[in-house]
């Protein structure tokens, strides 16, 4: 089984948007030592808690700064963006760092109704859902598929960085996503840390992958929020962080991440415990031997090859360590890798 990251560059009480992004280099040069397979980074818009709202824009410095783990976004929110400019960008990326771009494609916003349209160019109307007819132009331009006479044909040929293109995944929550992903022969990345209730849906896209030339066999990613400490204990308290931050997300309150010492007090006050706070999400959370139980559980559950951990923390140190557990708990085997960023001159 694989294991990788999906970093949303969580902005810490006390710290900067700034300090949140050179923060998820020096995790991704971490990952990439630990031995982790891929590092994704989501898109996030018009908050104060997270500072990922350009995967498009971390993914070269990230790559630039490791030598061997894959690097991708999880995921680009397409409803936002230009078919042809999503695929001109992630080419000239995997032409920097070949094979190692992935291009996870959402379907969501990634915020609220009014940053939605705040990021619109046409802001005259709504836009339309069309994500599906999206879908397809970005993947024709990716595979040079597009019909003859379709009127932006010869524009597949001009992507720049050819011959190099990025790997496609889909990205859902939902059973529509992982019937496309099925139907269009895509690798199929579910957010449990979204929906926990999931495993079906993972079985209906492999019951529903049509197999492709390039793509013969399915291949199945479950994300979920992962938390590992030296003790069950010690794990529980550094959750309570992202814990409080969920429950004022639910009353449309957006916070930055608080220190757990908060954090602890807030759940107090509302009569929760560390390990109940957001019913409906789920989390593993505890020591080594606990968190290992957890992913292998989940990985079964969902048929999946890979598990990607999300995980958020005050303390920035904290998550490193979290990572580290992780890896030693999953027995991942590590690397020997040069770093090209030195996080103290970065």
């Amino acid at each position: 089984m694989r294991l990788s990251v999906l970093d949303q560059s969580p902005i810490s009480e006390g710290s900067t948007g700034a300090e949140a992004l050179r923060n998820t280099v020096d995790l991704a040069q971490l990952a990439d030592s630990l031995g982790y397979h891929r590092y994704w980074v989501a898109e996030h818009h018009g908050g104060p808690m997270l500072a990922s709202a350009s995967p498009e824009a971390l993914i070269g410095p990230i790559a630039a700064a490791t030598s061997e783990i894959r690097v991708g976004s999880g995921g680009v929110m397409l409803p936002h963006y230009s078919p042809l400019k999503v695929a001109e960008t992630f080419t000239i990326l995997a032409g920097l760092f070949p094979g190692r771009i992935d291009l996870g494609l959402g379907r969501a916003a990634g915020t609220d109704p009014m940053t939605t349209f705040a990021l619109q160019r046409d802001r005259r109307q709504a836009s339309p859902d069309d994500f599906p007819q999206q879908l397809a132009e970005l993947l024709a331009y990716l595979a040079d598929s597009l019909p003859e006479d379709h009127p932006f044909a010869r524009l597949a040929g001009t992507l720049p960085g050819l011959p190099e293109v990025p790997a496609p995944w889909l990205l859902g929550s939902s059973l529509q996503s992982a019937i496309w992903a099925g139907e269009l022969a895509l690798p199929y990345a579910f957010a449990d840390f979204i929906n926990p209730g999931g495993a079906e849906i993972a079985a209906t896209y492999r019951e529903r992958f049509e197999p492709s030339d390039e793509s013969p066999l399915p291949r199945t990613a479950v994300a979920a929020w992962i938390l590992c400490a030296d003790t069950t204990e010690e794990a529980q308290r550094l959750a309570s962080s992202s814990r409080m931050t969920m429950t004022l997300l639910r009353r449309g309150q957006l916070i930055a991440v608080p220190p757990p010492e908060k954090a602890l007090e807030f759940l107090a006050r509302e009569g929760k415990t560390v390990d109940n706070a957001v019913p409906g999400r789920r989390a593993i959370v505890g020591s080594p031997e606990k968190v290992r139980a957890g992913v292998e559980e989940l990985a079964v559950a969902y048929g999946a090859e890979e598990v990607i951990a999300v995980t958020i923390t005050h303390d920035h140190q904290a998550r490193r360590r979290s990572y580290e557990l992780l890896a030693e708990a999953m027995w991942l085997e590590p690397r020997d890798v040069l770093t090209s960023a030195p996080r103290e001159t970065f």
